[in-house]
């Protein structure tokens, strides 16, 4: 039985001239997982705001086509009657958080579809323990605005499955969620669409994906099908051209095509590290000495020994809702360091990251940058030394378009207006925005948005940049572009702290890791040390990154696998 259909939708919003979408034909049948892929910007967003009713109904834009979801034509169904038949959980989990409790915001839903008052709260109490949020009355009383931006996506999950639709749309679920919690989460996603639930999922990160997955389809920059199929079929069969249009594919095809196995054709390649690992174990054992393990690149031991230290935390806790988010964390980060901040959701990531810019601001004395105390500092000297860019772009855009975003600090510092001119020309073609130069900044696409946040972070070309999340809702090609340029900026002498829970991406560019738990500072060491260390990564509740659970796999006989942990180890030497 089919439950969604989708006919030629385009959509154009009425801040803009062009389309959004290239026509885009869907079928998704009962209980069917459906991952919809593309580049940043290809319209996947928007087609979700379809099939809620979102757009034409609240957000202003003319709709092309036509989408029926359950027998309804969303063009003549606002989202007022379509929630009891679709569950939403946007990219940004803040806009749709409205209520004073975790409980509270988890009931909202059900109330409004006339549960059965007996029903509501058990229902809502065990959605939230599902998720990993609360177990009893305690914490699922919070004020939601004190979670992290991971819990608070958690708590967007729970109210979306706490209604128990019949489709399930999903933007970037996982984005703000570490690894265990990602796992976690699309483990219970699999048990929901066995039950029946139709899933259209949209994500970049698609290592657990895959395996709930039955469909793939592709959309291409202009929001064009370009393929479709199932998981294998797409991400194994057509992995090059994923890649040309900017598409992440799984570790499991990238680390196979990088050891050699399938040729640069992997179509017979696994999509899972399980599967790849049972595959690699299968080939004979060649190397049988410690003697034989391969000499590792210089980027693989990166300089532990810097000039002077740039930022000092000592003794530092923050106290925010009543409860210590940071509890005496105390650190030195080296001038040209580049430093990954890691940890679970709630584990203090962002507020330490908000203490060394000066967005919270720290008690005296506790934290430092180049000997100046950031408590001391004017807003105007804490943006000429450190550049931040916040987990959700919004929270920065003060301008009408994206032209006088990038401008305006430049003017508030005096500069004169060829040089601002020249300037924020050059972010836009750098960042690819130079087509939204006169874009409002919330009409962008999330990936867009982030873009922008970075560029306005680097126009004044601080010393210190501190990014937290950088890639989310990035695309392949976009990600990377950027982490290249902070591969640069770092080469160049900028000191780089991201906060991440991407640790693949923190195993091929940091050169030190820091790990939080509980608002505590488990380990501040280079990135080899960390991220092969598999007992500290428990302590802190998180997974290896995906190349370090592959080599672990396959490391029994092998000794050459034994410190392998980037994508940049793997070579058809390892075989």
């Amino acid at each position: 039985m089919t439950l969604i259909e989708a006919e030629g939708v385009a959509v154009r919003y009425d801040t803009s001239d062009g389309w959004v979408g290239g026509g885009l034909d869907l079928d998704v049948s009962v209980g069917e997982v459906v991952l919809l892929l593309g580049p940043s910007g290809c319209g996947k967003s928007t087609f979700a705001l379809t099939l809620n009713g979102l757009v034409p109904h609240s957000v202003p834009a003319e709709l092309r086509g036509r989408v029926r979801v359950a027998g309804r034509d969303t063009a003549h169904h606002p989202p007022g009657r379509l929630c009891d038949v679709v569950g939403m959980v946007f990219q940004d989990p803040d806009a749709q958080i409205v209520c004073a409790t975790l409980l509270d915001e988890v009931c909202f839903g059900l109330e409004n579809l006339l549960t059965p008052r007996a029903e509501i709260e058990p229902r809502a109490m065990a959605v939230l323990a599902e998720v990993g949020l609360a177990d009893t009355s305690e914490p699922a009383l919070r004020d939601p605005t004190r979670l992290s931006g991971g819990e608070r996506q958690k708590l967007a999950l729970a109210c979306a499955l706490a209604t128990r639709p019949s489709v399930l749309v999903l933007d970037e679920p996982t984005a703000n969620l570490d690894p265990r919690s990602t796992r976690d989460f699309y483990h219970l996603l699999g048990r929901v669409a066995e039950h029946g639930t139709s899933v259209i999922l949209i994500e970049h990160d698609l290592d657990d994906a895959v395996a709930i997955a039955d469909r793939v389809v592709v959309l291409d920059a202009e929001g064009k099908v370009r393929l479709r199929g199932t998981p294998a079929e797409v991400l194994a069969g057509h992995a090059d051209e994923l890649d040309a249009l900017g598409v992440y594919g799984p570790t499991a095809v990238q680390a196979a095509r990088r050891l050699g196995l399938y040729g640069d054709a992997p179509r017979d390649a696994p999509l899972t590290l399980e599967g790849l690992a049972s595959v690699l174990r299968e080939e004979p054992v060649t190397d049988l000495s410690r003697g034989q393990v391969d000499e590792r690149d210089a980027q693989s031991s990166p300089t532990e020994i810097m000039a002077t230290t740039l930022v000092e935390v000592d003794d530092l806790t923050v106290r925010l809702g009543g409860a210590d988010v940071l509890r005496r964390v105390s650190l030195s980060v080296a001038r040209g360091a580049y430093l990954a901040v890691i940890g679970l959701n709630g584990a203090g990531k962002s507020t330490l990251a908000g203490c060394l810019t000066g967005v919270l601001r720290p008690p005296p004395g506790r934290v430092r940058i180049d000997g100046a105390d950031i408590s001391r500092l004017s807003a105007r000297e804490l943006s000429d030394r450190v550049g931040y860019v916040f987990q959700n772009p919004e929270h920065q855009f003060v301008t009408g378009s994206v032209a006088e975003e990038l401008a305006h600090g430049l003017f508030v510092r005096g500069l004169p207006g060829d040089e601002v001119t020249e300037r924020v020309a050059l972010m836009l073609e750098r960042f690819d925005l130079a087509r939204y130069k006169d874009v409002n900044p919330f009409m962008l696409s999330h990936g867009e948005k982030r873009r922008l946040s970075v560029a306005t972070a680097l126009i004044y070309g601080p010393e210190l940049l501190v990014l937290d999340e950088p890639t989310f809702g990035q695309d392949r090609a976009r990600a990377g572009e950027l982490l290249s340029l902070l591969d640069a900026l770092h080469a160049a002498g900028t000191t780089v702290i991201i906060v991440s829970h991407d640790l693949q991406l923190v195993a091929e560019h940091a050169t030190h890791v820091a790990v939080l738990a509980d608002g505590e500072l488990l380990a501040h060491a280079p990135v080899e040390g960390v991220l092969r260390d598999d007992a500290l990564l428990e302590r802190a509740g998180l997974l290896p990154p995906p190349v370090r659970r592959l080599a672990t796999a396959v490391a029994p006989g092998r000794p050459r696998w034994e410190t392998v942990f980037r994508l940049t180890d793997l070579s058809p030497r390892l075989r």
